[in-house]
């Protein structure tokens, strides 16, 4: 045993049994410094605030993934694996760690200092650390008794069951190979009355083929007179006029835009906004009847009780695809569009504004390009939903109001724009524009070589349907200030 000594006057003394210790003291000591130091490098090393304790899928984890990761990560859909069960989760555990404690996954690119948005798919930071704690414990299955109850979803739809299914007239066959194409189908779904249409889904029928869709309402035409049909040399006139005049040129299936067609990359400095297709920046106004669309992260439109999407007696519904040929086969395709309707008509009719450039340019190897896009709307509206969208050279979109005060607000900010996720912000409450106020979009372009996902960063690149083009689109949904319905009628029985 070892004594050590501690005199009064501070002398130490030890017994001449224990002093050939004292190098082995020393080193002990210097042993439980370095641990001591090893275990706070540990901790340190944790996120915030871990969460502690034995984890298990089934009482921890599965809770979690079924609020925010099962609506993309079940059978059917477009993630790569499903959320639902221990079984298919438990061989991605460690990527999944990843992804969460980078944010990587669920996905959400908007500023989170602004505005706030009812679909935020953000985790918590302490539902961070408790996947986190989960797989660095094993990623442990636990106590079947404590699996809660799997979310439910209709023969895949995430709106539940419609109450009308519109599917393509015939099956579509698309090629091997070649550029990608957007094609556009009609379907006529034969009402005779007006239909109020409070959710919808588009539904894709070969998602290994189909980037996205577009279900757009087409209503019958107004009060049109029919005319004397011309001669054959006179109808070519016109044809080649309007050719000549606009800044669109049909390439196979894809519309893109003339090279030498005006630049206007403030779009805010044209009458229109930067919305047009004639030389002049004239052509289009911007409204669009769109019903719902699909998108990777985006697939079905939810409205809240009250509102809904008009489709007027005698439309017809045209789904607008756009195929990409990366599967390297022959594939075929027949997508689908399914409603549900609003039980009464009291409420308030949403629409939809495009606030887009049509007439931008961005150089090659342009790192940070900028473009403006403007709207102003000439009633009180309050905004339902947001949606950036721009093509894989985008990286940034911002939405700003300049209200008749002066006074101006970020309404939506995506530092971080994805082409691969074409997200619809749902406004947690809608939001007061003013007539009047000047809504700018904003987006930038990485046409460098710095950007990993660039198609080409020597060429020139301007609007067009192509992926290997570019679009800046602002997308509105809104309701006017002091228009509603106020029939209280059961309808869409």
């Amino acid at each position: 045993m070892v004594k050590v000594l501690l005199p009064t006057d501070g002398a130490r003394v030890v017994c001449a049994r224990s002093v050939s210790l004292l190098p082995r003291l020393r080193l002990a000591h210097k042993i439980i410094i370095v641990l001591a130091a090893v275990s706070a490098l540990f901790l340190w090393s944790l996120p915030p605030g871990q969460a502690t304790g034995d984890l298990t899928f089934n009482k921890d984890i599965a809770p979690l993934f079924f609020k925010s990761c099962a609506e993309c990560h079940r059978p059917g859909a477009t993630a790569p694996f499903s959320a639902l069960t221990y079984k298919d989760v438990r061989p991605w555990a460690k990527s999944i760690r990843e992804k969460v404690l980078t944010r990587e996954m669920p996905p959400w690119h908007a500023d989170p200092h602004t505005g706030q948005w009812a679909n935020d798919r953000r985790l918590m930071q302490k539902e961070i650390e408790t996947i986190v704690a989960w797989v660095d414990q094993g990623a442990r299955e636990g106590d079947p008794k404590d699996m809660p109850r799997q979310p439910e979803f209709v023969d895949g739809w995430a709106i539940g069951k419609p109450d009308l299914v519109l599917t393509m007239p015939e099956e579509f066959t698309l090629e091997a190979s070649g550029p990608d194409e957007y094609r556009y189908f009609q379907i006529d779904p034969k009402f005779t009355e007006d239909k109020y249409v409070r959710l919808a889904e588009a539904r894709p029928g070969n998602r290994r083929i189909v980037h996205h869709i577009a279900a757009i309402i087409q209503p019958p035409p107004k009060d049109v007179k029919p005319s004397p049909k011309p001669a054959e040399k006179e109808a070519e006139k016109p044809s080649e006029r309007r050719d000549e005049e606009s800044v669109r040129y049909q390439e196979g299936f894809l519309r893109r835009t003339k090279m030498d067609a005006p630049v206007y990359d403030d779009g805010c400095s044209l009458p229109n906004g930067g919305q047009g297709d004639r030389r002049d920046g004239t052509g289009n106004d911007g409204d669009v009847m769109y019903l719902t669309g699909y998108a990777p992260g985006k697939d079905r439109m939810m409205l809240e009780p009250g509102t809904f999407k008009k489709i007027p007696a005698g439309s017809k519904i045209i789904l607008q695809l756009h195929y990409s040929k990366t599967v390297g086969s022959v594939q075929k395709d027949r997508s689908s569009v399914g409603l549900i309707f609003a039980k009464t008509r009291e409420g308030k009719e949403v629409l939809t504004r495009n606030v887009a450039n049509e007439y931008f340019l961005v150089p090659p190897g342009a790192e940070r390009h900028r473009t403006t896009a403007c709207w102003i709307p000439k009633e009180d509206i309050r905004i339902v939903t947001l949606m950036p969208h721009m093509h894989t050279r985008g990286v940034e979109m911002e939405f700003k109001a300049i209200y008749p005060d002066g006074r101006a607000e970020v309404l939506l900010n995506v530092p971080n724009y994805s082409f691969s996720w074409q997200t619809v912000y749902y406004a947690a409450n809608p939001i007061l524009i003013p007539k009047g106020t000047k809504i700018i979009v904003t987006g930038f372009f990485d046409n460098s070589s710095k950007n990993k996902y660039n198609p080409d960063p020597t060429q020139a690149v301007r609007f067009g349907e192509p992926t290997y083009d570019e679009m800046m689109v602002g997308l509105v949904e809104y309701t006017v200030e002091g228009k509603s319905m106020k029939a209280a009628t059961v309808i869409n029985k």
